[in-house]
């Protein structure tokens, strides 16, 4: 097993933008155009931009409406965005492939190359596992040397499927849309996923009604490998970036090296 310290020199401080954004019922058009706009407001640079599940639509299960192909507005949104600010750009979308739908998380590069996970865990109370194919494996992403896992919403209830065996990633991404009324959970399991796994674990969540009048109050958060607060926002809508440093990774895991009695397992 590779340490963290032989990896340390690869990682360098790495800024993330999180945008907890108001998203408009099942209108594509409307949320490209927002986010465009209060992207525009940005001030410094930034090395990944991390956007809600379904930032185009809102979590509706109305595939047929609003399912895109790979080749569709949203993913060349993405790729201009990406460019436009020399970054990557990241977030889920419903994809429709051979029939078949899913949510799909997409990481653009600013070259526009792309790399995708669907979501595994599907989302049963909402009818999600009626509408949506589960994705069957996880990837791990690079980025100035860090390694970046990506996970959608539920997925966030599964510890075996997040869990850091070897030491495989260094920063848990969860995008989501989670409803206020659960937002205790939420509160709960992020900061456990961080110390559990010893790594950085960032959710994004979205705020407002969707058109079923549920409600997300955000909540967007980064926390440490030791449960520290990095980032917390909940109720208002926020585009915000902070960085992140691989010294504080590697202390973490040094002093307290927790990840090397870690069962051995696989699903």
């Amino acid at each position: 097993m590779e340490n963290s310290e032989s990896r340390m020199a690869d990682r360098e401080p790495i800024k993330i933008t999180v945008f907890q954004a108001y998203l408009f019922w099942e209108n594509v058009e409307k949320n490209l155009q927002n986010l465009a706009l209060r992207l525009s407001g940005l001030k410094e640079k930034t090395d990944l931009i991390i956007l809600p599940e379904m930032f185009n639509t809102g979590f509706t299960m109305n595939v047929e409406k609003c399912a895109e192909t790979m080749n569709g507005p949203t993913m060349h949104w993405m790729y201009e965005h990406a460019k436009k600010y020399n970054c990557v750009v990241a977030g889920t979308l419903i994809v429709e492939e051979d029939g078949k739908y899913f949510n799909r998380f997409v990481w653009m590069s600013a070259d526009g190359s792309f790399v995708h996970y669907d979501k595994r865990h599907l989302f049963g109370l909402g009818g999600e596992d009626k509408a949506f194919t589960p994705g069957n494996s996880r990837i791990v992403l690079e980025l100035k040397g860090w390694r970046v896992c990506p996970m959608i919403c539920y997925d966030l209830r599964f510890p075996v499927w997040s869990r850091n065996l070897n030491e495989s990633y260094d920063l848990l991404v969860y995008t989501a849309c989670w409803p206020d009324k659960r937002s205790a959970h939420w509160r709960a399991l992020i900061p456990a996923r961080a110390i559990e796994n010893q790594a950085y674990v960032i959710g994004v969540n979205r705020v407002g009604y969707d058109g079923n009048e549920i409600y997300y109050s955000g909540g967007s958060m980064c926390i440490s490998p030791t449960g520290d607060v990095v980032y917390y926002k909940p109720e208002d809508e926020d585009l915000y970036t902070f960085t992140l440093n691989p010294a504080e990774l590697v202390k973490a895991r040094e002093q307290l090296p927790f990840l090397k009695d870690a069962d051995q397992f696989t699903l």
